[in-house]
């Protein structure tokens, strides 16, 4: 029989997610909470905001009714924004929602004010969720790639039992899947390349070239390492997909929005102009808060996200900001 699965989330993740694993002979149900969404899903099957020119498999079941997408799920995805996952979570708890033995998280950020990672809410929303169910799916895989079948190859942490079947079930010719313990250094290494994302977009925003971006990548890499470590991460965690991967392809790509958001404010716009005018969501902004609070709450230094934080928080104009950086006291490079 196919493995059932539910995906909550029917954005440009969702779907792509969606449309993979209907391919690899799962049964699909998608749920999406807002109902002029679910409307255009359902009446089209495609998003063509989100993700133009992809048909949702005519076999995958579109539905708003949270209870009913988990029912006799063996599987639950969220392919939802970070800042969300509580309010899903609450909604499954009163519904009354078993969860199933394995629990995939695809989302990359932290929550504000809590600090928690996606995992965390997760198993503390949740009340029926086990914690050892749930898995964090992350690495270098935009969307538009994985719904077009371009060779993409990520990383899953958590369980090794639950990580081997989320293997076997993602898996295929187009689509890689390595598994990994370390799900600290998984979900902070996807979360926080956003935010150092968003600085690429500023200095490519600001006509800055190569030599710069490559700096904001090694010395992002850097700072996201060093918090990583003291929150718990391997160190050879951020060298794989999850960290290094995952960084360099969210700051150099088209397809990044957290990369959109920096450039548009590198050319000029406030934020509050740039995600006016975006459809889907930048985890990088929050994540930039979030992020930058957890670094202070634990005593490390990350100048880049203080440096992000203040363009986008602190109306310092991008170039200042450059110059902030450029100009910071002169000293060794270490890797710890």
């Amino acid at each position: 029989m196919s493995t059932k699965v539910a995906i909550l989330g029917a954005g440009s993740w969702g779907i792509a997610n969606a449309n993979l694993l209907m391919a690899n002979g799962a049964a699909v149900t998608m749920w999406e909470f807002d109902a002029v969404e679910l409307a255009l899903l359902q009446r089209t099957h495609e998003h063509p905001r989100k993700l133009p020119g992809i048909h949702i498999h005519d076999s995958i079941r579109l539905t708003g009714d949270l209870a009913a997408a988990l029912n006799d799920a063996d599987v639950v995805v969220f392919a939802a924004p970070t800042q969300t996952l509580a309010g899903i979570c609450r909604q499954l708890t009163a519904v009354g929602a078993p969860a199933p033995g394995l629990i995939i998280n695809l989302a990359k950020g932290i929550e504000e004010k809590t600090l928690r990672r996606a995992s965390q809410i997760i198993g503390d929303e949740w009340r029926t969720a086990v914690r050892e169910a749930i898995v964090t799916l992350s690495g270098p895989s935009h969307a538009e790639e994985v719904a077009l079948q371009l060779p993409t190859s990520v990383v899953v942490a958590g369980d090794g039992t639950k990580c081997f079947a989320a293997q076997k079930l993602y898996s295929n010719a187009v689509f890689r899947v390595y598994r990994c313990a370390d799900i600290i250094g998984v979900e902070l290494g996807g979360s926080l390349k956003n935010i150092i994302a968003i600085g690429s977009g500023i200095a490519r925003g600001l006509g800055f070239g190569d030599n710069t971006q490559g700096a904001l990548i090694t010395r992002g890499l850097f700072e996201i390492n060093r918090l990583a470590m003291e929150l718990g991460a391997q160190p050879e965690t951020l060298a794989g997909l999850s960290g290094v991967g995952d960084l360099i392809t969210t700051c150099i790509s088209e397809h990044s929005r957290n990369r959109y958001v920096g450039y548009h404010i590198g050319l000029g716009k406030t934020l509050h102009e740039v995600l006016a005018g975006m459809v889907m969501v930048a985890e990088g902004v929050t994540t930039c808060r979030s992020g930058r609070e957890l670094a202070h709450r634990h005593g490390v230094e990350m100048p880049i996200t203080e440096a992000v934080y203040a363009v986008l928080f602190e109306n310092l104009p991008p170039r200042e900001a450059v110059t902030s950086l450029m100009t910071r006291p002169l000293k060794e490079e270490m890797w710890q």
